[in-house]
C-alpha cells in the first residue's frame, strides 16, 4: 500500500467535500504507464493482466483523477483485487530466497543457506512489479 491514501483540496473542510475511490491497481496502473513509463504491454505483465484489462484500468483511474482535478474531490486510495509477493533476497554467494512482506521489515541479517552477512537488500521503489510486489486480478 502507499504511505499516502487520502488527499484532498486545500482550503476545504473533509465535512463538504465528495470523495473519489481509487482502487490500489488503478493506483499501480498509473504508476507503471505515468511514472515508470511502461509501454501498456510491460505494465499489463508486471501487473499479470492482460494489455485490455490493463487499458480499462487506467482509463479508469485517468478519469477518477481528472474528475478530482477538475471538481475539487477528495481521493481515497483503497481496495481492489490486488495481491502481494514476498520480497527476494540474495547473498553474495548466490543463494537466493524470499520472505513474506509482512515479515520483511529490513533486509535480513545472515542467508539462511551459507550463513553469510552480505545480503543484497531488494530493489527499491513504490514496492510493485520491480520492488517485490504485483498485482493480480481476482484476488481479494
Amino acid at each position: 500500500m502507499p504511505e499516502a491514501t487520502y488527499f484532498k483540496p486545500a482550503g476545504i473542510p473533509m465535512r463538504l467535500l465528495e470523495e473519489i475511490r481509487l482502487s490500489v491497481e488503478e493506483l499501480e496502473a498509473v504508476r507503471l504507464r505515468d511514472l515508470e513509463r511502461l509501454e501498456q504491454e510491460e505494465a499489463a505483465e508486471k501487473m499479470n493482466i492482460s494489455r485490455q484489462t490493463f487499458q480499462r484500468v487506467l482509463a479508469s483511474a485517468r478519469q477518477k483523477i481528472a474528475e478530482a482535478l477538475l471538481y475539487g474531490k477528495a481521493v481515497r486510495i483503497e481496495g481492489g483485487n490486488f495481491e502481494v509477493s514476498p520480497l527476494r533476497f540474495k547473498c553474495a554467494r548466490g543463494h537466493e530466497w524470499e520472505l513474506p512482506l509482512e515479515v520483511a521489515t529490513s533486509a535480513p541479517q545472515f542467508c539462511p543457506v551459507c550463513n553469510t552477512s552480505d545480503i543484497a537488500p531488494p530493489p527499491l521503489g513504490l514496492g510493485w512489479g520491480r520492488g517485490g510486489r504485483r498485482c493480480r486480478r481476482g484476488r481479494d
